[in-house]
C-alpha cells in the first residue's frame, strides 16, 4: 500500500526486495495522483497493476445497493461496517482539506454508503485479481486502507504493518495494527523462563539511559515545539514569511482553477487561507491566561492531550474521541483530593479554539499546564498517568510509574499496565492502580528485550526530511528491507 509520501519509501523497499531476495510480481493501492503518476513513470519496478485511490471515489453516478452493503456487512464486519468509515477524516470530518476544529462532512449519509459501495467493490476485484501473498502498509486511516486490512484478514494474506517500536529509531511489522505480534510471542517465551534473550544487557541499558535522561523518541518534536511558540507565529506575519504564505496560497488557487484531476483530498484555497489566518490569530493572541502554575508537592494525576485529528484516538480507541468528556470522567473518578493536570500537545497550539480550554478550565479539580513545560517532571512527580493510547503511558511505565490506557496500545501488554474499557469501572481501576501498583522490572526488561528483537534500527522517520543524504536513505531502507525479507522467511539470491 504506498499511501502519499510513503509511497517512495514503499517503493524503495519493493525494489530491494526484488533485488536482493527475487520478488518480481508487486501490485499496489496508490494515493495521490504525484504518487501514481511516479510509480508510472519508475522504471525499477514493473507493478503488474496499480489501483489508485482518488479514481475509484466518483460516487455520483453509483446506484446505492442496500442489499450489497447488508451482504458486504455480513462477511467482512467487526461487526458492521462504520468502524471502516469513523477513520476517515476526510469522509467523516473534511479535515485535511480543511484544518481542525473544522468538522463537517461533505458528504450525506446515501454518499457516504456509495463511496464505500465503490471502494470496497473495486478492491476486492483487485485482491481476486492480483491474489497477493501479503500486504505491506504502514497505517489504516481511511475507507481504502481499513478495507485493504480487513480483507487481507479475513482471507489469511500475510500483513506486514510497518510501525515505529517507540524505542529509539526502531522499527517493526505485525500482523495486527493494535499490538506488536511479533515480539509479543518473543515476550511470551521470555516470560516462560525458557529462553533468555540477546538483547537483555542492551535493554537494561536502554531502561537505565532512559531513566537518567529521559527522551521522547518522536522524530521532529523540537520542530513542533518550537512552531508553537508566541515568537514563531509572529514571524508569520513579518514579510517574508507571509508573502511565502500567500504564494503558497497562489498556488493552490492555480491549481484548483486549473486542474483536470481534482481529487477529493485536494486542499480547497479559500478554506487553506481562513484557516491558516484563524490558527495563527489564535496562536497570536495566546492561551497563557489558561494555564496554571504547577504545585508538585500535591497529590495529581496527569492526562495529556492528543492531538487531533490523528489515528492514535480514531484508529485505536474511536469510541474514546471526545477528550473533554473523558477528561471529566477521569476527573471525577479520582480521590477528592486529588488535582487532575492537563498538558496539550506543543504541536496543537493555534488549533483549538479558546472555547475548548474553557470547558476544561470549568472543571473543578482540573489544571491545565503550559504545553511548553517538559513533560518528564510532570510524569516523575505524578502519582497516576492517564491517557488514550499516548506514548506518554510507555514512558511513565519506564519511569515505573502507574498507568491507565483507555485503547489499543502496545505497551497494553503489560500486566502493570490497566486498560479501562468500561467507564463505570474507571474508579476502581485508579484505586486499584494507586494503591497496589505492583512494578515488575524483570517484566519490563524481557518487553523491552523482545521488542528489539523484533525490531529494525533504521531511521525511517527522517527519510523524508529534505536534507537527508540520499545514499543514507537508501542505506537505511535497505536496512527495514533486509528485517522484511526475514520476516517473510526469504533468502538472499545468489550475486
Amino acid at each position: 500500500m504506498l499511501q502519499r509520501r510513503f509511497a517512495h519509501i514503499a517503493h524503495k523497499i519493493a525494489v530491494v526486495l526484488k533485488r536482493k531476495y527475487g520478488i518480481n510480481d508487486f501490485c499496489g493501492y496508490v494515493y495521490t495522483n504525484s504518487s501514481y503518476d511516479f510509480l508510472k513513470k519508475q522504471t525499477d519496478i514493473n507493478y503488474t497493476a496499480l489501483l489508485l485511490d482518488e479514481n475509484i471515489h466518483d460516487y455520483k453516478n453509483e446506484k446505492l445497493d442496500i442489499e450489497y452493503i447488508k451482504k458486504f456487512e455480513r462477511e467482512y464486519g467487526i461487526p458492521y461496517l462504520w468502524q471502516f468509515v469513523t477513520v476517515d477524516r476526510v469522509v467523516m470530518h473534511n479535515q485535511l482539506v480543511r484544518e481542525y476544529p473544522y468538522d463537517k462532512s461533505p458528504y450525506t449519509h446515501e454518499e457516504i454508503m456509495k463511496i464505500f459501495q465503490i471502494k470496497s467493490r473495486e478492491i476486492i476485484n483487485f485482491f481476486n485479481k492480483e491474489k497477493p501473498d501479503f500486504l505491506f502498509m504502514s497505517v489504516v486511516g481511511n475507507i481504502g486502507t481499513s478495507l485493504l486490512y480487513y480483507i487481507a484478514k479475513k482471507r489469511n494474506v500475510k500483513i506486514l504493518f510497518a510501525t515505529e517500536s517507540r524505542i529509539g529509531n526502531g522499527w517493526t511489522v505485525s500482523d495486527d495494527y493494535k499490538n506488536f505480534s511479533g515480539a509479543n510471542a518473543i515476550f511470551e517465551k521470555l516470560m516462560s523462563g525458557k529462553t533468555v534473550s540477546s538483547k537483555n544487557n542492551e535493554a537494561k541499558e536502554y531502561i537505565k539511559k532512559f531513566r537518567e535522561r529521559p527522551t521522547s523518541y518522536l522524530f521532529g518534536s523540537e520542530t513542533a515545539i518550537k512552531s508553537g511558540t508566541k515568537k514563531s507565529q509572529l514571524k508569520w506575519f513579518a514579510s517574508k514569511y507571509f508573502l511565502q504564505s500567500l504564494l503558497w496560497c497562489l498556488t493552490i488557487f492555480k491549481k484548483s482553477i486549473g486542474n483536470k484531476n481534482k481529487t477529493y483530498t485536494d486542499t480547497k484555497p479559500w478554506g487553506y487561507l481562513i484557516d491558516r489566518v484563524k490558527r495563527k490569530t489564535r496562536a497570536l493572541i495566546g492561551y497563557n491566561s489558561f494555564y496554571d502554575k504547577i504545585d508538585l508537592s500535591e497529590d495529581y494525576a496527569f492526562y495529556p492531550l492528543h492531538t487531533e485529528p490523528e489515528l492514535t484516538t480514531m484508529l485505536f480507541a474511536p469510541y474514546w474521541t471526545d477528550q473533554i468528556n473523558l477528561i471529566k470522567q477521569i476527573a471525577k473518578s479520582l480521590p477528592l483530593h486529588f488535582k487532575l493536570y492537563v498538558k496539550d500537545h506543543p504541536a496543537m497550539i493555534g488549533y483549538r479554539q479558546r472555547a475548548y480550554y474553557h470547558a476544561l478550565k470549568n472543571i473543578p479539580n482540573v489544571k491545565l499546564v503550559d504545553p511548553f513545560l517538559e513533560t518528564f517532571s510532570i510524569i516523575k512527580n505524578a502519582k497516576i498517568i492517564t491517557t488514550i493510547t499516548g506514548t506518554v503511558g510507555w514512558e511513565a511505565i519506564l519511569l515505573k510509574k502507574p498507568v491507565i490506557t483507555f485503547g489499543h496500545v502496545f505497551y497494553n501488554r503489560l500486566s502493570m499496565v490497566k486498560r479501562c474499557h468500561d467507564i463505570e469501572t474507571l474508579p476502581n481501576l485508579i484505586k486499584e492502580q494507586l494503591e497496589n501498583f505492583n512494578y515488575q522490572e524483570r517484566e519490563i526488561e524481557n518487553f523491552v528485550s523482545a521488542v528489539m528483537e523484533d525490531s529494525a534500527f533504521a531511521e525511517i522517520s527522517k527519510i523524508w526530511d529534505a536534507s537527508a543524504n540520499p545514499l543514507t536513505k537508501d542505506q537505511q531502507i535497505a536496512v527495514y528491507a533486509d528485517f522484511i525479507g526475514k520476516k517473510l522467511g526469504l533468502k538472499p539470491i545468489s550475486s
